[in-house]
């Protein structure tokens, strides 16, 4: 370690006792849910001195922040979005704190600036980012944040004379956006933060130049904070989609062309299956688990007085659709097979007419698509390769890199495998190892790993500068694709869904105990990493198993299972975790809730808790509560710190020289810990 550690800061236990389905909980640290009182935010600013106390004075700290710039500080290209000839997307230059807005006329056009964040001037934090072009390719609507929050305020862009409108919709979520043919007009949902009524879920039509008070409803879903109204669009119609988070989420969608001012048309009525409707050009395309669990995408041909008709247009597969967009006449549609990446080409009658080549190491993602040809953008990854956009179409059946973000890291130093080991019931997993080739071979190695476990998201080969900076260093690279995504089907993610999450947990921990048995680590070499969802899957092994590793980096968590519900949106997603509310949820939350799995007396490995202020998807009460559960039970001299920004959120837009500090950070932390040479 790298000095003597002070004790932590007292965290003063308020104990809050109650009895759920018969069984008392006692929650020592509720004041800790209060972010914004006196007694939290003195708690944040000792945690915080405690914190740099450590991260500080971290031998050869100095050179780890210079590696990590030169891997941050590069050019970068995202958020792609195609309006007849223009593209519009998010540039940064090298040691630019925030991205600007830029534009091409052409796909091969100069990148003409227009928009810079700092013109605000609101500082380094306020960051911007293209969501949608008016079909003519003349307005352009964008998105402003500060740090990291959730919300945004939402603006438009002449692109003619780069002056934005006056008309600015507030702070808030917005749900759906759609240009009118006019072009002097707007359709749109938004929860706007301050209102009198913040569960009111209704679309409006605003002109141009006119106050928003003006607005003319044209739909309402209802006032309730378990609705969620969203809007789609086409040239020429507007559908408006329903959410009902109850038990089981339910869907409606209702449709109506622009210039009615009737009640729309109910197209799907409170379906219990999942449904996701795109307008193309006269047609109703949706992707749906209807009679399909693996997803298919279908076309809704309307019928006067009778349920639609439901073609399929992509038929369901023995695998899972990951994405899919419409380019011209071709669909394209991404799937993931034991881990790999694929594309296939079709056309609007189910006939499959062309496959994609890529590499069986490379991630891939579809990003934009031009409804005038058959032209794809789309992006690819490895583990030793960063993010490349590329175009494609059917006629020339090759890509074409547009852009690519180019990093100071060898990819021929490097190599990976997968191998398979048993989980706790037998069941075999695969998992992918990476690190430099002569890590590769025998030999017990400092280890990292991460996995995700959920919402039937597959671990496929990405670059991370987390990652990158690690493995130069000798650590193994360990990614099992453990239950609860996708890689297999939707088998693979529903074994480990809501009852069934402990699975996704013994997938994680079996493959740190294969690790440890075939001499590739020692729980003393071994650290675990995760934010989001794989933030409660490393919190849960290490409360489940703190025998098992050395150190634990926990980014934007869930932990508090018992409560997580009550908070922001998260509600939403009681079909993924379920409930404490519902008698047998509750059972199985308990069981694994990270916060209520700390004992006093334990042995705990290093942590760092990463969170902020900002976060409204896992809100930030998580990492403060189970900061002071750890540090106050722990038996082990290892650090428990919690690395807290009031900037941070769970949307990854802070500004290049905080990305570096954080990021140094975590990698002290991490060298520290498995004694890595710096």
């Amino acid at each position: 370690m790298s000095s003597l550690m002070p004790t932590p800061p007292f965290s003063v236990s308020e104990p809050v006792t109650e009895i759920i389905h018969g069984v008392l909980v006692t929650d020592p640290y509720r004041w800790l849910e209060d972010a914004d009182s006196p007694q939290t935010r003195q708690w944040l600013e000792q945690q915080t001195h405690y914190a740099r106390a450590y991260l500080d004075h971290i031998p050869g700290r100095d050179s780890i922040r210079k590696r990590i710039h030169e891997f941050l500080a590069v050019e970068t290209y995202d958020s792609l979005e195609i309006a007849r000839n223009r593209y519009f997307f998010r540039k940064r230059l090298p040691d630019q704190e925030q991205p600007c807005i830029y534009m091409r006329e052409g796909a091969d056009g100069e990148d003409q600036l227009l928009l810079d964040p700092t013109w605000s001037g609101a500082g380094k934090y306020c960051a911007v980012k293209p969501l949608r072009v008016s079909p003519d390719g003349r307005l352009l609507l964008y998105e402003t944040k500060q740090g990291g929050e959730r919300t945004g305020v939402f603006a438009l862009l002449d692109v003619e004379s780069r002056t934005t409108l006056a008309d600015v919709l507030p702070h808030g979520y917005l749900r759906g956006f759609a240009f009118a043919r006019d072009r002097k007009s707007f359709y749109y949902v938004h929860e706007p933060l301050d209102t009198t009524r913040p569960f009111y879920r209704a679309a409006y039509h605003h002109i141009l130049g006119t106050t928003f008070s003006e607005d003319r409803e044209v739909f309402l879903a209802g006032d309730d904070e378990k609705l969620r109204l969203c809007l789609v669009s086409d040239e020429t119609r507007l559908g408006f989609l329903v959410y009902s988070f109850q038990e089981k989420t339910r869907t409606t969608f209702h449709l109506r062309t622009f210039e009615s001012n009737g009640s729309p048309d109910v197209i799907v009525a409170d379906a219990d299956y999942s449904f996701g409707p795109r307008l193309i050009r006269g047609r109703i395309l949706a992707i749906t688990d209807r009679d399909a669990p693996n997803l298919r995408i279908v076309e809704l041909s309307l019928r006067a007085g009778n349920e639609p008709e439901w073609i399929d247009v992509v038929p369901e597969r023995g695998i899972r659709i990951n994405r899919w967009l419409v380019a011209g006449n071709c669909i394209y549609v991404s799937y993931v097979r034991h881990a790999k990446n694929f594309v296939s080409v079709f056309d609007f009658s189910e006939r499959r007419t062309a496959e994609i080549p890529f590499r069986s190491d490379e991630t891939v993602r579809l990003l934009a698509g031009s409804s005038d040809s058959a032209e794809l953008f789309f992006e690819t990854e490895s583990f030793t390769e960063p993010t490349r956009i590329w175009r494609y179409s059917v006629s020339r059946t090759r890509r074409t890199l547009w852009a690519k973000k180019d990093l100071p890291f060898d990819p021929l130093n490097y190599s990976h495998t997968q191998v398979w080991y048993t989980s706790k019931d037998g069941t075999r997993i695969p998992m992918f190892l990476m690190g430099r080739t002569d890590v590769m071979g025998s030999g017990t190695r400092p280890t990292i790993m991460t996995s995700y476990g959920g919402y039937g998201i597959s671990m496929t080969p990405q670059f991370s500068v987390f990652v990158a900076f690690l493995v130069e260093r000798g650590c193994l690279f360990a990614v099992p694709n453990i239950r609860g995504g996708s890689e297999f089907g939707v088998g693979w993610h529903k074994a480990a869904k809501r009852r069934n999450r402990q699975k996704a947990y013994d997938d994680f921990l079996c493959a740190a105990e294969w690790l440890i048995t075939e001499g590739r680590s020692t729980p003393d070499k071994m650290a675990i990493f995760g934010g989001s969802n794989s933030g409660l899957l490393v919190a849960a092994a290490m409360t489940q198993r703190p025998d098992l590793f050395r150190a634990v980096v926990c980014m934007v968590p869930m932990l508090d299972m018992l409560r997580y519900h009550l908070f922001d949106n998260a509600h939403i997603w009681r079909d993924e975790f379920g409930t404490s509310e519902n008698r047998d949820d509750f059972a199985v939350l308990a069981s694994y809730s990270p916060y209520h799995r700390v004992h006093d007396g334990v042995a705990y490995p290093a942590v760092m808790m990463v969170s902020g202020d900002a976060d409204r998807n896992c809100n930030p009460l998580h990492a403060r509560k189970m900061t002071a559960r750890l540090q106050a039970a722990t038996s082990s001299a290892q650090p428990i710190l919690l690395n807290y920004s009031p900037f941070r959120g769970h949307s990854p837009v802070l500004p290049l020289s905080d990305r570096i500090e954080n990021l140094t950070d975590r990698m002290a932390f991490l060298c520290d810990q498995l004694q890595l040479i710096v």
